[in-house]
């Protein structure tokens, strides 16, 4: 059985994965991440997924599987990544406030010394919750924004921020885990389960 790689520095791909019994080792990627607002929002992840698992894969060459992934808040014509600061967190949060918004993951799975390749992505609706000015400030005091796209984390304290999700939730966590499980599987005979 190939080893699986996981080219992602997020803990919560990491924890996501956990859950499985699939032994994985961890391989971040050197890539900038670069995001321009002109761009297809689903584009934009699964080449930025891309660029992760092809930088990862080309670390490797014993038919190791690489899965790299991407994950953008995306809404009118506005793709939000991860906040530079405190503001820009606030900023988003106060654009998302009360409305529906998409959270798409790019996946790429590579399998390392091969041509073979997947890339994809999975598309999760979210509706927040109208909140005060104050309750999305004592929201950015838990720090919980840092590091995630949209500025917000909605398997911990950003939980009281989401009205409803349509769609895969742990996609909005970082990592649509039925689509990943199904395309490990279907191309490259590896299941989570």
């Amino acid at each position: 059985m190939s080893k699986l790689i996981l080219a992602s520095a997020s803990p919560r791909r990491r924890e996501l994965l956990s859950i499985f019994d699939i032994s994985f080792d961890i391989c971040t990627s050197n890539i900038d991440e670069v995001v321009r607002n002109d761009e297809d929002p689903k584009q934009v992840s699964m080449s930025l997924a891309f660029q992760k698992a092809l930088d990862v894969s080309n670390r490797f060459n014993n038919n190791e599987i690489v899965l790299g992934a991407d994950t953008v808040v995306y809404m009118n014509n506005t793709i939000f990544g991860k906040p530079k600061d405190y503001d820009d967190a606030l900023n988003m949060l106060g654009i998302l406030n009360g409305c529906i918004h998409s959270v798409i993951t790019g996946i790429c799975i590579i399998q390392a010394g091969t041509n073979k390749k997947i890339i994809d992505y999975c598309e999760t609706k979210v509706r927040f919750r109208h909140m005060t000015h104050d309750k999305l400030k004592s929201y950015l005091k838990t720090d919980e924004y840092k590091d995630k796209a949209g500025g917000y984390a909605i398997q911990g304290y950003g939980s009281v921020l989401v009205e409803w999700v349509e769609g895969s939730y742990s996609n909005v966590v970082g990592l649509p885990i039925a689509k990943v499980d199904s395309l490990l599987g279907k191309y490259f005979g590896l299941e989570l389960l």
